[in-house]
């Protein structure tokens, strides 16, 4: 320990599997927009899915089941974040633009680059705004609020990307 840390000071803790989870194995330190970063996860973790073998029901049933994984292991990683930096809601914590990203795609397991962009925007646009009841969901203590805003988040997303699946076809 430095000279004049305190005592139980972030320096001192080690960063356990709570905060690699938390951060999106690291993700959340992106330098600029780590929010966007921890998206560019979950777009990732949709597209590496969506290249299993399987039809668009099993497709979908595996995104959603890895979603919820995730978000349960979120809720928990997001809590003891709070408690390792020593803050309400990090910057670092990105596991819950992860998630929300995940849940935007629900529907569209094997997205095109075309419909992966525009769910993206989608996301970001509605996480960063934050419709009702996403900011009412941020007001929610611990891991819970940290996830569940952007949960809805991605839930807009979902049904904005629905909407324009119908306007289109």
């Amino acid at each position: 320990m430095q000279p004049g840390t305190p005592r139980g000071s972030v320096s001192e803790r080690r960063a356990g599997p709570a905060i690699w989870i938390a951060t999106a194995c690291g993700a959340g330190y992106f330098p600029i927009a780590p929010g966007t970063a921890g998206s560019v996860v979950g777009a990732a973790a949709v597209v590496a899915l969506g290249q299993l073998h399987l039809s668009r029901l099993g497709s979908i049933a595996v995104l959603a089941a890895a979603t919820v994984v995730i978000c349960a292991l979120g809720i928990w990683a997001a809590g003891e974040a709070e408690k390792f930096f020593g803050r309400t809601d990090p910057g670092a914590v990105v596991v819950d633009e992860v998630v929300g990203q995940m849940v935007a795609f629900l529907l569209l397991p094997h997205a095109t680059w075309k419909w992966l962009l525009a769910g993206f925007v989608l996301f970001r646009g509605f996480d960063i705004v934050k419709p009702f009841p996403a900011r009412q969901a941020e007001r929610i203590p611990g891991g819970w609020g940290i996830m569940l805003d952007d949960v809805v988040a991605g839930a807009y997303s979902l049904c904005a990307l629905a909407v324009a699946g119908l306007v289109i076809r």
